[in-house]
């Protein structure tokens, strides 16, 4: 086989064969990973020269099986391997706008969703322009960068037809199912206890927050392949109902809080948009915080909310978790409220351009109020104000927190507005599902600040960008349907 190759094909076979083998040596050596991921990340750089488009799926499947990778004496850090694909795709991004300025569709640009994404971005350049922390900053833009470019300008030229969704699905589910079996076998090894949930998922994601997380941002897609499936035979319903069933008991035992009302509220979504009451949605939530806020800080309500700090500890059971929550003697909960007191205070000597991306930890412990301190105050993970509402007022000011809210609110009522009116059952449902994936990712970041982690970020924009490739169909659906039309009476 060998003597029938070209000699370029032979100098190709040679030399690819040796690298392969140079940098398996250097990892069975070395113990580094990265090495390992050089012959793949060759292959992937070919394939994107080749055929972007299938590169971009491969991306998408590897978003739920990537893990982080520390070295540099821990110094540094990277997921692998979507963290250098979505490197490459800006690079690829930046390639295509550069042949071609105009290759973005008016109608992308002329979306409300893009016109705030595009306000975000800038802000985000005036504060890392004057941020406390410069570098720190500079590597929230960069990762900022490439995850628009991967995941809200790159969908736009991928979703074309019907099947690219039903791929995008497969490619999401599979991965994840396969991720959520390993994980729930090593929980089972460990009698599904509530203190080893961070064992199960050790290195498979950042913690059993962002993992329910993400599963509570799949579990819609579920829902709705199981609806679109009516029909199409009893086994298929069977195994989405058997899946459904899986993703909910693993959400359970993932023993998240955030994450069992994501679900909730994704349902919540659901009818609202049903019956047109999704614009009432958004303005009596904020409407609901704002009464909070000002009820807590008037005559410093929030201090009579102080913890007992001998009573408040972490549980040995989700039980008991529950429980301690209601009662205001949970931990996390109470040192939630001590990090967002101190994220408020904090705020007000930098309204509007905020302290700079990532710069939260190193300045919010003189701004907090030493009666909410808990056992886990000392924050040696360096974890942030738990709240992406308040990340956004005391990292980038007022101005990001108020376009973070607008987007919000936005991209629920476009929802509503474009499945009431796409006539496609499948573009429809296509529609709802993504609304369900976006609320459910709103909830947990109201408790956490995921948008900016890999495999929470890239849904979180690959949502944006969807629902403004639906409102496109939803607006084009007259002439797609003459087109298609013409196409059959031709085929005749």
């Amino acid at each position: 086989m060998f003597s029938s190759l070209s000699n370029n094909q032979r100098y190709i076979h040679i030399a690819g064969t040796s690298l392969l083998i140079l940098c398996a040596a250097l990892f069975a050596g070395l113990g580094n990973l990265i090495f390992l991921a050089v012959p793949f990340g060759i292959l992937f750089t070919a394939l994107l020269f080749f055929n972007w488009k299938s590169a971009f799926w491969l991306m998408l499947f590897f978003i739920p099986c990537s893990i982080q990778v520390w070295f540099l004496g821990e110094t540094l850090s990277t997921s692998l391997p979507d963290e250098p694909m979505m490197w490459l795709f800006l690079l690829l991004t930046i390639a295509l706008i550069a042949r071609k300025p105009t290759i973005l569709p008016e109608w992308f640009w002329r979306n409300s969703l893009t016109l705030i994404i595009v306000l975000q971005y800038v802000w985000l350049i005036v504060t890392v322009i004057y941020s406390h922390e410069p570098l720190l900053s500079l590597k929230f833009l960069a990762a900022k960068t490439w995850f628009l470019a991967s995941f809200f300008i790159i969908p736009i030229f991928i979703f074309k037809e019907k099947k690219d969704w039903r791929k995008a699905f497969l490619l999401i589910l599979i991965p994840t199912t396969i991720l959520m079996v390993v994980i729930f076998y090593k929980h089972w090894k460990l009698g599904f206890s509530f203190e080893r949930i961070q064992v199960a998922i050790r290195y498979l994601f950042y913690n059993h927050v962002d993992y329910s997380t993400f599963l509570s941002m799949v579990l819609p897609m579920l829902c709705i392949a199981f609806y679109l499936c009516k029909g199409k035979g009893l086994f298929l319903r069977l195994l989405l109902i058997g899946l459904i069933m899986f993703y909910l008991l693993a959400i359970n035992l993932a023993y998240a809080r955030a994450a069992v009302l994501a679900v909730l509220f994704s349902f919540t979504i659901l009818f609202a948009i049903k019956y047109k009451l999704v614009n009432f949605i958004m303005p009596a939530f904020y409407a609901f915080i704002i009464f909070i806020v000002a009820y807590a800080s008037n005559k410093n309500n929030f201090i009579d909310y102080r913890p007992d700090f001998s009573r408040t500890y972490m549980h040995r059971t989700f039980k008991e978790h529950i429980i301690a929550t209601f009662k205001g003697t949970d931990m996390s909960s109470m040192e939630r409220i001590y990090r967002w007191i101190g994220a408020v205070r904090m705020s007000t000597d930098e309204p509007l351009k905020g302290y700079g991306p990532n710069s939260f930890y190193f300045y919010y412990k003189p701004y907090t109020v030493t009666s909410f301190v808990t056992y886990v105050s000392r924050n040696p993970e360096r974890s942030t104000t738990h709240n992406y509402f308040l990340l956004m007022l005391v990292e980038q000011g007022w101005p990001a927190m108020i376009l973070y809210a607008i987007l919000i609110a936005v991209f629920f009522a476009k929802a509503q507005k474009i499945y009431h009116r796409q006539k496609d059952a499948f573009y429809r449902s296509c529609t709802m599902a993504v609304a369900m994936i976006f609320a459910a990712c709103f909830v947990n970041n109201f408790f956490s600040e995921l948008i900016e982690t890999h495999k929470i970020g890239s849904i979180f924009y690959l949502c944006i960008s969807l629902m403004i490739v639906l409102e496109y169909k939803s607006r084009n659906q007259p002439a797609e349907a003459e087109a298609g039309q013409s196409n059959i009476q031709k085929a005749l």
